[in-house]
């Protein structure tokens, strides 16, 4: 390969790695602590925040009308002074030259408007960080704490449902099936290194690393994708609607209502739920009567994909169903064509559809947000939970080691790149500082493939970085040697360059590769801490084979052809 394809390829490297690494950088250096607290609030928090902060924006901005200042709004109003400007624009208005507090509320045809724009902002602010969090580098319990969850398995209720008491070892099995479940599901929505064990007879411990995100780690572990298909009493739902209209008490939040005789016997009724412009789910105020009994559950659905409607473009949950539950599917839409099936996700009605002739093979199912819809197909492909969990603690917990763990840990790394750099200068001369740079791009390259991957960083993990940077050098070691060998023979520094690297090559890559297998291995096999060794052991020989052989051999060639060296100050000893 010539040098200019190699110093492309090199290029688009480092600026593929810089996309990547850049959401760790924004979150961790440029992000103040106060918005990254705000961001990993759950979205009930962030609501509350944006109502807060635009009413109170909003007051102070009628304050600055009411007391005639003329003088330009904060700089903190900035953003939203833009999106005034905007709307002066839209409507062909002249945009003032001071965006004064009278200016701005002119954009808006009265309060509400002013108030919704300012909510919009804060919202999609907060929104935007927690987004950038999502894509940052997670560091593990040991650096930066998580949460800790104990959950119970309700057993009473499981053999409510199956009709029968339970033996020991069919209680055994339904938490060490729960167990798996729940280890699956976690791995499955991407968290690493999770700490799932089970506590006396019927309780299970959950420790997921990373920032505390309360809402997502509910919706991950108690997302029971309690899935049910009901076929819709029109009629009924028409006639409750109405009496509701003038008798708004007459149910209460347990659904129970005043008077049964409203709605058939066989009935019952749900409220129906859209989602809120915070992901939220959000009651529509209207209620849905459904039959009582599931036409169909989730328990028969062996497979779930999400794709597009090609019309529309929204998301849609496609089911495929098992034999047992394809009949049985196929039974309850013959018997009901141009009715209406409620889709019913832990009982609350998320959609209908209109049911036009007999389903079987396949479900599709819309109604959903893109990570919701997401977030349910991984929830029903990891089969459902075998018996009911019941959430008994939850709380954030505090990093073990704290911040004093991530200074050691940057000091360890920082010290082991000194003494490895002091080292190849030493003994290597000018070739040492190619070594330098393939090192300090080695670290790079690391760093920015758990960002792209979206891992845990933990000490372990740390760990395997540190002995990466001493096994690293290994290559440039090898590599120079084979150098001086060249050089010895008399060969001149373009020949002994080539000639040293073409013999290096298989021994720099069976070293390297031997490990990597071993790191493999390790991370399937091992768990927890193991697990995290083996995988940034494995990135860190992955990433420093292109360093050695591609980086420093295009260091060598520039050092050539641009500053036009004939000699290599690779020894003390050799010339």
């Amino acid at each position: 390969m010539n040098k200019t394809k190699r110093f492309i390829i090199v290029l688009v490297v480092l600026a593929v790695a810089f996309a990547f690494l850049l959401p760790s950088i924004q979150w961790y250096a440029l992000t103040p602590k106060e918005d990254q607290a705000l961001a990993l609030g759950s979205r009930e928090q962030i609501r509350e925040f944006a109502w807060r902060m635009a009413r109170t924006d909003l007051a102070e901005i009628e304050r600055l009308v009411a007391s005639s200042d003329a003088g330009p709004l904060p700089e903190r109003f900035a953003p939203v002074v833009s999106r005034a400007k905007k709307i002066y624009k839209a409507v062909g208005i002249t945009a003032p030259e001071t965006w004064n507090a009278k200016a701005f509320l002119a954009a808006f045809d009265n309060r509400n408007d002013a108030l919704a724009e300012l909510e919009d902002y804060h919202r999609a602010r907060v929104l935007s960080l927690k987004k950038l969090h999502g894509s940052a580098v997670q560091l593990g319990l040991d650096l930066s704490g998580g949460m800790s969850v104990v959950i119970r398995a309700d057993l009473e209720a499981l053999e409510a449902k199956t009709g029968k008491p339970l033996s020991p070892a069919e209680r055994d099995d339904a938490v060490v099936r729960a167990v798996e479940v729940l280890n699956n599901r976690i791995d499955k929505f991407g968290l690493t290194e999770p700490v799932i064990r089970r506590q006396g007879e019927d309780r299970i411990y959950v420790e997921i690393p990373g920032a505390a995100d309360p809402e997502r780690i509910n919706g991950i572990i108690m997302g029971r994708g309690r899935l049910a298909f009901h076929i819709v009493d029109e009629e009924a739902t028409a006639s409750l609607t109405a009496y509701l209209e003038t008798n708004p008490l007459a149910i209460n939040d347990d659904m129970k209502l005043s008077d049964p005789s409203l709605i058939p016997a066989d009935t019952i009724v749900r409220k129906y739920y859209t989602k809120d412009k915070y992901g939220l789910d959000e009651w529509t105020g209207s209620y849905m009567v459904i039959k009582a009994e599931a036409g169909l559950d989730g328990n028969h659905i062996e497979s779930a994909t999400v794709s597009s409607d090609p019309v529309t473009g929204q998301p849609e949950v496609v089911f495929s169903l098992d034999k047992e539950g394809g009949e049985l599917f196929y039974a309850l839409t013959s018997a009901n064509v141009d009715k209406t099936m409620a889709v019913v996700l832990d009982d609350r009605v998320r959609t209908g559809a209109r049911i036009s002739g007999p389903i079987q093979a396949n479900v599709k199912i819309t109604g959903f947000a893109a990570d919701e819809a997401n977030n349910l197909a991984l929830i029903l492909r990891s089969a459902a939970l075998p018996v009911e969990l019941i959430v008994e603690s939850q709380q954030a917990i505090g990093a073990s080691l704290g911040e004093d763990s991530i200074l050691e840990g940057r000091n360890a790394i920082l010290i082991g790149l000194i003494a490895v750099f002091v080292f190849m200068l030493v003994y290597y001369k000018g070739a040492g500082v190619n070594a330098a740079i393939a090192q300090v791009l080695n670290l790079y390259l690391m760093f920015s493939i758990l960002s792209a991957f979206n891992l845990t960083l933990t000490l372990p993990s740390i760990a395997g970085f540190v002995l990466t940077i001493g096994m690293a050098v290994d290559a440039n070691v090898i590599i120079f040697e084979r150098i001086k060998e060249e050089l010895r023979e008399g060969k001149g520094r373009k020949a002994a360059l080539e000639a040293g690297f073409n013999k290096a090559f298989w021994a720099v890559m069976d070293g390297n590769i031997t490990t990597i297998i071993a790191a493999l291995f390790l991370s399937q096999l091992g768990t927890g801490s193991i697990q995290g060794f083996a995988v940034s052991l494995a990135i860190g020989n992955m990433s420093s084979l292109f360093t050695a052989l591609f980086v420093s051999r295009l260091l060598f060639d520039f050092n050539t052809d641009v500053f036009k060296h004939k000699a290599v100050s690779i020894s003390w000893r050799v010339k």
